[in-house]
């Protein structure tokens, strides 16, 4: 069982509680296969295997690269003599009504979650955005960014360093790096589609880099976009297509319920690259915290992740808890460099999914 103690997964099982105070968890609980709400834990079964049986031992794994064609095993479900089921749904709490108290229940719970943090063999992922922020700002670790030299979250971090009287360790990308590192990441995750290597990528080259000065794991500021209402598409919701609900509340869940597939996707990562990574961001507290918000905490006019900035403020300098930030494949502009060497390689943007065809090349 990775993850929470199994006393407290069996206590989730009997109870259905689906957050019932972890970091997430995934595995085998006497012979029951479980994986938390939010898929916080990769957890993969044998895809040929039918899913009204038990599976054997060698039939599951955490790592998809030990089974001969693995499918990942569905969050919030669990898998017995029964077959397998759906366990736990995300609840649907009524907003706090109190502005001030919603604040105080999103900084209590996120400063309660990074302060738990063992800094025994930790280094943190560092942006210099308010979410990453609130980690460097309460953990002595040593803090690591990735980009080109002209990226915007190397400057971005350094600027925030400053700002937080620290420093900043730069692993400088580069084409040569990003073409030995695609093919690893392919392998590890199961998956060659330009995004979702491209977002990858910045993740385990920071990671590699840090296994590589003898830490074991790295604390990132996950989940905060997704809880928070970090995304322009929720912000935007109705009228974004990329989301069906027709309120800002109802596009957070709808995000929310996206993050099983992109941990799956980082978790992978950052292990193929020598490191477990630590999200207190996504403790079962900071989630409540964050589904306890009315609509206007998560977005206001211009302003998004309202609350988490507002909780944030007592943490930091007011410019960082106000600082907006780019999506890592952008600042980092690994994803740029990636394309670049895709139309070196010849594969042109008019040809469908360049990119992707480029990352294929080279696992092949």
């Amino acid at each position: 069982m990775q993850g929470a103690d199994p006393d407290t997964v069996a206590e989730a099982i009997d109870s259905s509680d689906p957050l019932p105070g972890t970091g997430g968890f995934a595995g085998d609980l006497d012979g029951t296969l479980v994986r938390d709400v939010l898929g916080r834990y990769p957890l993969f079964v044998e895809r040929a295997v039918s899913a009204e049986t038990r599976l054997d031992p060698e039939q599951w794994s955490h790592d998809p690269t030990d089974l001969d064609d693995p499918a990942s095993f569905s969050a919030g479900h669990v898998r017995d003599d029964n077959g397998s089921q759906r366990r736990w749904s995300l609840p649907s709490p009524e907003p706090v009504g109190d502005r001030e108290t919603a604040i105080e229940q999103v900084r209590d719970a996120v400063e309660t979650s990074i302060d738990a943090i063992d800094t025994d063999s930790l280094a943190i992922a560092f942006s210099g955005g308010v979410d990453s922020a609130l980690l460097a700002a309460r953990l002595d670790a040593p803090l690591y960014v990735a980009g080109f030299p002209d990226s915007h979250d190397v400057e971005a971090a350094r600027s925030a360093a400053d700002l937080l009287g620290t420093e900043v360790r730069v692993v400088e990308l580069t084409h040569d790096a990003i073409e030995r590192a695609v093919p690893e990441i392919a392998r590890a995750t199961g998956r060659t589609n330009a995004m979702a290597v491209q977002i990858a990528l910045p993740l385990y080259l920071v990671a590699e880099r840090v296994a590589a000065d003898g830490f074991e794991r790295l604390a990132l500021g996950q989940g905060a976009d997704e809880l928070f209402g970090g995304y322009a598409k929720v912000a935007k919701a109705p009228e974004d297509p990329r989301v069906e609900a027709d309120t800002v509340r109802g596009a957070q869940r709808e995000v929310i319920a996206s993050l099983p597939d992109q941990l799956e996707r980082d978790v992978l990562a950052l292990r193929a690259a020598g490191v477990e990574p630590v999200t207190p961001l996504l403790h079962d507290r900071v989630v409540a915290a964050a589904l306890r918000l009315d609509g206007d905490l998560l977005v206001d006019g211009e302003t998004r992740k309202v609350a988490l900035r507002a909780a944030a403020r007592e943490s930091l300098p007011q410019e960082i808890a106000d600082r907006d930030k780019k999506a890592a494949q952008y600042g980092s502009l690994a994803a740029r460099e990636l394309d670049r060497l895709a139309r070196q390689a010849g594969y042109k943007r008019r040809m469908d999914d360049h990119v992707t065809q480029y990352v294929e090349s080279l696992v092949a």
